[in-house]
């Protein structure tokens, strides 16, 4: 777990860490990228944060997404990048229009040519993406993980939206709720690699071994992977192998939304609850229409402002990504990087009929 604070008074101490072999000696900061490259050739050099550096004016940073086209990514990417503004840094979006496991390689490869002063990744896959992220930290390149995280030796910091353990079991918290704790269930997820996805699922598999959930019976997990129509057939395929289903969790914006599309216009319409995770404004005409009761999310917008600051805190040697090191995240206040450099937003919103016009995103 992390602590968020709401002080704005900078650290008074600083605070000391140990830069570990290989990989996590790219995290010892350097006045220049060639300095920093240098620096990973001594096995134990150690570095230092600085929380009273100023972030560096001129950053590059660049947001590598699981896929171009995926409208959740599309908002995080382009907040972050508006982020990088506030602070006199400049910010892209590059990726592949798909979602496999190593689709994200090439990309990598490229940023490391550009010299850019961070990498954010959201990965397809947690061990793909290790090989071209440990070539950029060797190089000076400091490297974040949001959304989807990479194997812990890739990157330096995970900007993660919530507690993953949180997401998993309030998921089926709120659907056993909404059926009454009976019936068979099936999961929508994205990809079989996806990070986030994975854990999600595990937690929700263990939420539901608990007694009060002994009626219900989680059938099948089946992958759209992050497409809208292989999802919407997923959702069709569930519905014609276990006609009596009872509900669908679909931990994916994409997923969701495409789920909703399918029930919306059959016969399970108001029949077959659908929870999950997905923005208020793909999902508001479900909401309005009787399709779906209530769904979860937190602010994207918020997770990659929140990402884009970190990159530029380690980028600027405020922090090397250990724990219990505080940064600022300019408008979202002070946040601590907690276990396994893991920063957690805060906590997800269930949005309903009744709150879901307050929000545009």
């Amino acid at each position: 777990m992390i602590i968020r604070t709401a002080a704005r008074r900078r650290a008074a101490a600083t605070a000391a860490t140990v830069c570990a072999l290989a990989v996590a000696l790219t995290a010892c900061s350097g006045t220049t990228k060639d300095s920093a490259e240098k620096d990973t050739t001594n096995a134990g050099t150690a570095a230092k944060a600085d929380p009273n550096a100023p972030l560096k004016k001129g950053l590059k940073l660049a947001f590598l997404p699981k896929q171009i086209n995926n409208p959740y990514e599309k908002i995080v990417d382009e907040a972050g990048i508006a982020a990088a503004k506030e602070y006199g840094a400049t910010g892209k979006e590059v990726g592949p229009s798909d979602a496999s496991a190593s689709s994200q390689v090439s990309y990598i490869n490229t940023l490391i040519q550009q010299r850019q002063d961070a990498i954010l990744i959201a990965a397809n896959d947690p061990n793909a993406v290790c090989g071209p992220l440990k070539q950029a930290m060797k190089k000076g390149i400091k490297v974040v993980a949001y959304d989807s995280d990479t194997a812990k030796d890739c990157r330096q910091l995970f900007i993660n939206q919530a507690s993953s353990e949180e997401i998993g079991r309030s998921l089926v918290q709120h659907l056993g709720e909404q059926i009454g704790y009976q019936g068979k269930i099936a999961i929508l997820s994205a990809t079989q690699n996806a990070t986030n996805q994975n854990t999600w699922i595990e937690f929700m598999k263990d939420e539901l071994k608990l007694p009060k959930y002994k009626n219900m019976q989680l059938v099948k997990v089946a992958y759209g992977d992050d497409a809208d129509q292989k999802s919407f057939q997923q959702t069709q395929g569930l519905l014609q192998a276990y006609p009596d289903l009872k509900g669908i969790i679909s931990p994916t914006t994409v997923g969701i939304a495409a789920a909703a599309r399918y029930l919306g216009d059959s016969s399970y319409k108001g029949k077959v609850v659908l929870n999950g995770l997905g923005t208020p404004n793909q999902m508001r005409k479900y909401v309005k229409d009787g399709t779906v009761e209530q769904f979860s999310l937190w602010n994207p917008e918020e997770l990659g402002y929140l990402g884009s600051y970190a990159a530029a805190a380690l980028a600027s040697g405020q922090i090397t990504g250990a724990e219990g090191e505080k940064f600022k995240a300019g408008k979202l206040g002070e946040y601590t990087i907690g276990k396994d450099g893991e920063v957690i937003l805060g906590e997800p919103t269930v949005f309903n009929k009744q709150n879901i016009d307050k929000f545009d995103f």
